[in-house]
């Protein structure tokens, strides 16, 4: 067996896990820390009066209800995901809280995006990138539908920083490892952005990095590991009774107060200066 991203193939999966995956995505929307996040860059990407934001690989829409949430919005959001339980839970939450009128969600490929060339003033990814089949297919596409001079945005981890704590720092890291790879399909792609940005016609305008930590106690690393430790079983990663004692080993660090979780993410801010060189 192979490692297989979940979220890169979610239209293989069965509707018990994807309806998992929906539940993961909605909690990681309300976490405190991932909301501080979206924030940081949410409003480098609001085009002002009449203009539109596109997202790709949206999922269920949290990103993008949060953007047309933001009072001083008054464009328009259209999201993107290659799934249609998640775009039809999406438009749901939206119909939910009284914006869809500020949202199109619409099924589509990240890697062939069904819109005219510079169709949008912003284009963002938020999650995205580290899990497509072809991280640089997924760029050009950004960048063929962004306006020069508009905005792209790209937020991600670099899931290579991913660890857990554990009292056997050798099993620790190997289950730090074998989680990554079962999850992430480019776990390391915010590295090479910034080398592959200026052959697109992108110039990197403002990039930081946040370290996401939960020590004592989780909620954002619980729910993560809760949901894709089992897909280190189903790659055959590790065993099932090696997977299901180190997952009883954060949960009764969770109940210790002696839980520690770590992980790096980053943010681009790019600008469509340019055409790219290929």
């Amino acid at each position: 067996m192979v490692a297989r991203d979940p979220h890169r193939f979610v239209n293989e999966l069965d509707r018990e896990a994807i309806d998992r995956l929906i539940a993961r995505l909605e909690s990681r929307s309300k976490n405190v820390v991932f909301t501080r996040l979206f924030d940081k860059y949410a409003a480098r990407i609001d085009p002002g009066p009449s203009g539109k934001v596109l997202e790709v690989g949206c999922g269920t829409g949290a990103t993008a209800r949060a953007l047309a949430r933001r009072d001083v919005f008054s464009g328009k959001v259209v999201g993107v995901d290659q799934s249609a339980h998640f775009i039809h839970a999406a438009r749901q939450f939206a119909l939910d809280e009284g914006i869809s009128r500020k949202i199109d969600f619409h099924v589509g490929d990240a890697h062939s995006l069904d819109f005219p060339d510079g169709s949008f003033d912003a284009v963002f990814a938020h999650t995205l990138i580290s899990h497509v089949s072809d991280p640089t297919a997924v760029l050009r596409e950004m960048v063929r539908v962004l306006r020069p001079g508009g905005t792209l945005a790209i937020f991600d981890g670099d899931y290579a920083s991913m660890t857990y704590g554990h009292p056997d720092h050798e099993l620790g890291h190997r289950m730090d490892a074998a989680l990554v790879a079962a999850s992430f399909n480019n776990p390391r792609i915010m590295r090479d952005l910034p080398r592959l940005m200026p052959g697109f016609g992108l110039k990197l305008n403002e990039a930081w990095g946040d370290a996401v930590v939960e020590v004592g106690s989780g909620s954002y690393f619980k729910s993560f590991v809760e949901t894709y430790a089992p897909y280190i079983i189903k790659a055959g990663l590790a065993p099932a009774d090696t997977v299901d004692a180190w997952l009883g080993a954060q949960r009764q660090a969770l109940e210790d107060g002696t839980f520690f979780a770590a992980c790096t993410y980053y943010t681009y801010l790019a600008q469509r200066s340019g055409e790219p060189d290929s």
